[in-house]
């Protein structure tokens, strides 16, 4: 489904502060793999789906996404395909718009739309069914602007908005390290109940390396701009942290925040 193949990034190219994040970098992510991304501060987590989104440009390389290549596209051609939440529960909903409001914009944004209403009652229908899912009273506050959702309820909202317009990959850059922990459990229960739509992809990041091991179906490490570790199947299922810390040198004490 993706294929990231030998892309290289580097900020600030030929000045003193010359940063190489992504280092010839090689990703191939199938249909319906869910895989955790961890690694300390700097080793180019975010910087690596930044590229994907296309909020940067890569040096070198390609990225493909099924067949559509992804190298060149500019950033709001490349979010039809791509869903993405981000750490702060701020950035994924218009604060001053209601929650059928951010669910009308969501949900179009890789259809063809002409003057006509923005919400019929069979779509509001749909959204408040799909809300119940997520257990958290949402459906009975439609009207509601979303600035009045407490964090986790935002972050969940922003969640299903990422997914409802079925994109093929799904992007998540520590959704959950804002969150309380009652609030990050139950948005970590709904990722993993949406990554089972059929023909998804997700890529979370995380820093919890308890939470990478025992969600998805692939655990990858990332240092100096490169996958140094990628852990699927038995191999992985024997894992712990321990074992993790202790084999590839981890600062556990940035790493287990």
């Amino acid at each position: 489904m993706l294929k990231v193949e030998r892309i290289s990034k580097t900020f600030g190219k030929g000045s003193i502060n010359e940063k190489l994040a992504i280092d010839d970098l090689n990703l191939t992510v199938n249909k319906g793999d869910f895989i955790a991304i961890i690694g300390s501060n700097g080793a180019g987590k975010s910087t690596l789906l930044n590229c994907i989104s296309g909020v940067y440009g890569i040096d070198s390389g390609s990225i493909m996404l099924g067949d559509i290549n992804l190298t060149k596209l500019p950033e709001y051609k490349r979010s039809k395909f791509i869903g993405r939440v981000f750490q702060d529960p701020l950035r994924g909903t218009a604060f001053d718009m209601t929650i059928e409001e951010n669910l009308a914009i969501a949900s179009t944004k890789n259809k063809s739309i002409g003057l006509q209403r923005g919400l019929n009652k069979k779509e509001r229908e749909l959204f408040r069914e799909k809300l119940a899912l997520l257990d958290m009273g949402l459906e009975n506050r439609m009207k509601q602007k979303s600035k009045l959702l407490s964090g986790g309820q935002r972050q969940a909202l922003t969640l299903f908005m990422a997914v409802v317009s079925e994109p093929k990959l799904l992007l998540l850059d520590e959704h959950i390290a804002a969150l309380d922990p009652g609030a990050a459990k139950k948005v970590l229960a709904l990722t993993d109940e949406f990554s089972k739509t059929p023909d998804l992809c997700t890529l979370m990041i995380t820093h919890n390396m308890k939470a990478a091991l025992a969600h998805g179906n692939r655990t990858i490490l990332m240092k100096d701009g490169k996958i140094v570790m990628d852990l699927y199947g038995e191999e992985r299922k024997k894992m712990t942290v321990e074992k993790l810390i202790a084999q590839f040198d981890i600062d556990n004490d940035r790493m287990l925040l």
